[in-house]
């Protein structure tokens, strides 16, 4: 049985540049990731991270029929202007069982819920992949740091495949509320 990673993003190209090297270190780990994004024009820079591209809209209207991810990574974007993506975050943020990423600014998560700041080490190896995933993404003017950060649902036990670390101190955990 395969580790699953489901990322819901407003593009390609921002999907790259906001988690590409997470998506390929989860990918070389041997994680099924899965990108659903409403535009399918070019693919070729998430198949250079090991990253499958599913369409956005025909994923969500399937929302919960046993497509359940092991992490779901969301950009704030999606959330703010789907109600289905928001329903989907929120409905993982109290499983429990589900490492939920967000990157982007939005809107912040209802009142009850704690969503931390996190950060992903790029190695050199992943900078390499996702500064040729950039050039395949036509993206201009983006560089390829040291980490990348996201806002994370934190639970009170390690989760699978954990490799966020928190961003300043020691990992505060939160039980959301039932």
């Amino acid at each position: 049985m395969r580790y699953r990673l489901d990322v819901v993003a407003s593009s390609i190209p921002d999907a790259v540049e906001h988690a590409g090297v997470w998506l390929f270190d989860r990918a070389v780990a041997g994680w099924d990731v899965t990108v659903l994004v409403a535009e399918m024009s070019n693919t070729r820079p998430l198949r250079i991270l090991g990253a499958e591209v599913v369409e956005l809209e025909s994923a969500l209207a399937a929302w919960g029929d046993g497509r359940r991810p092991d992490a779901l990574a969301v950009a704030a974007k999606v959330c703010e202007r789907d109600h289905r993506a928001r329903r989907g975050l929120l409905e993982a943020l109290n499983d429990g069982g589900v490492e939920v990423v967000v990157w982007g600014e939005g809107r912040p998560p209802p009142s009850g819920y704690r969503v931390d700041p996190v950060l992903h080490r790029l190695s050199v190896a992943a900078r390499a992949f996702k500064a040729q995933a950039l050039i395949a993404a036509a993206t201009p003017g983006v560089s390829v740091g040291a980490i990348e950060i996201f806002r994370s649902g934190l639970w009170p036990y390690p989760l699978v495949g954990a490799d966020l670390s928190p961003l300043g101190g020691p990992r505060p955990y939160c039980v959301p509320p039932r």
